[in-house]
């Protein structure tokens, strides 16, 4: 979609950005395919990573593939709506992840140190301070509202956390990375997921709300009618993604809406974890379809509208391992697949140099 008028004037670095998202190379596709058509086994018998490996040819614009430095990038926020009791962690958990993260003890560090990615974690909204020398301090506020109660930020507020993404992307391509995961740490998260969902799906909260972090029934009942409120409250117009986020987001959703972007328009692949990043994947292609392109789709995780937010993304997931911890896990799993792919393209023997008849 376009960028609302009122927002021309405010938005430079999203806008640049936008205008710099292309579609893929087709010459360098069908470079990949020809190539990977002449490997030594049937045609397409490697499936989903032949696929991967033209679409990656077509996002670098390049062929042979290039293997390319991984970074995992963890957006932490809080959310005023864990007031209304929707999650079964108290908001102090958000903050000791992220010192977790930084201390390398969570999942994510061990799956990251498993395929050679590093985890960048980013304060943009975390109730609270934490230090440390490994944190990329960007705090635009501290924790959203409460959307039950009104909208969660302003639409400055909203901008600026996409533009937040978008920058942390931008440094770190330019530091040599070239392949980026969203992850994601804030306790009560998947609730503004579950409201984006609905409104940008149509969907009812009974096909978006899950139990998250582990609720019980009545917890679940009341997380639901929290959706169906805070929707109702502050009224979010389904054709305009910002206002959507604004109303009833959370700010490391905008900023994982921002590293799509920013990834997308430094033609870099971008893999998307579970739930609440795959609803802001949703929320930047929503903003500007291009995106689309850049994105892979990790895993399939055990909340319920992962399904439907993949199904409206157009995605169709690498993984089915019934995750659901968030944080980057699957897309870190996710990323062995595209080292496999990059591989399987440039270390396989074609039929003529292994002298393999056709």
């Amino acid at each position: 979609m376009a960028l609302k008028r009122k927002d021309e004037m405010k938005m430079e670095t999203l806008k640049s950005t936008l205008e710099t998202i292309g579609g893929l190379d087709a010459e360098a596709m069908q470079q990949a395919q020809a190539h990977i058509d002449q490997l030594t086994k049937p045609p397409g018998s490697l499936g989903k990573l032949e696929q991967l490996a033209i679409r990656l040819a077509g996002m670098t614009g390049r062929f042979p593939l290039a293997e390319r430095t991984k970074a995992i990038v963890v957006m932490a926020g809080d959310h005023g709506v864990c007031e209304e009791g929707v999650s079964a962690f108290p908001q102090e958990v958000t903050p000791q992840m992220v010192l977790n993260f930084l201390h390398g003890g969570a999942a994510v560090n061990v799956l990251g140190r498993h395929v050679g990615a590093d985890v960048i974690c980013v304060d943009i909204g975390v109730k609270g301070e934490v230090a440390h020398e490994r944190l990329w301090r960007r705090k635009i506020r501290p924790g959203t509202g409460n959307m039950a109660l009104g909208p969660a930020m302003t639409r400055e507020e909203a901008v600026a956390a996409i533009e937040t993404g978008i920058e942390v992307v931008r440094q770190l391509a330019a530091q040599g990375y070239g392949v980026f995961a969203t992850g994601e740490m804030g306790i009560g998260n998947t609730t503004p997921s579950a409201a984006m969902l609905s409104v940008l799906g149509g969907l009812p909260p009974e096909q978006t709300v899950g139990r998250g972090t582990g609720i019980g029934d009545e917890a679940l009942a009341r997380k639901r009618l929290v959706v169906e409120r805070a929707i109702a409250l502050n009224k979010p117009d389904a054709d305009d993604p910002i206002d959507v986020l604004a109303k009833v987001g959370g700010l490391e959703i905008a900023g994982l809406i921002g590293v799509v972007l920013g990834a997308a328009s430094c033609r870099c692949p971008v893999v998307i974890d579970g739930y609440i990043a795959t609803v802001a994947a949703l929320a930047a292609c929503r903003l500007h379809p291009p995106a689309n392109a850049f994105i892979v789709a990790s895993h399939l995780s055990e909340e319920p509208g992962h399904r439907a937010a993949l199904q409206l993304l157009g995605a169709e997931p690498m993984l089915l391992l019934n995750m659901r911890l968030g944080e980057g896990t699957g897309a870190a799993l996710a990323m062995s697949l595209l080292d496999a792919a990059v591989k399987i393209a440039n270390e396989m023997a074609t039929f003529e140099s292994a002298g393999v008849s056709k």
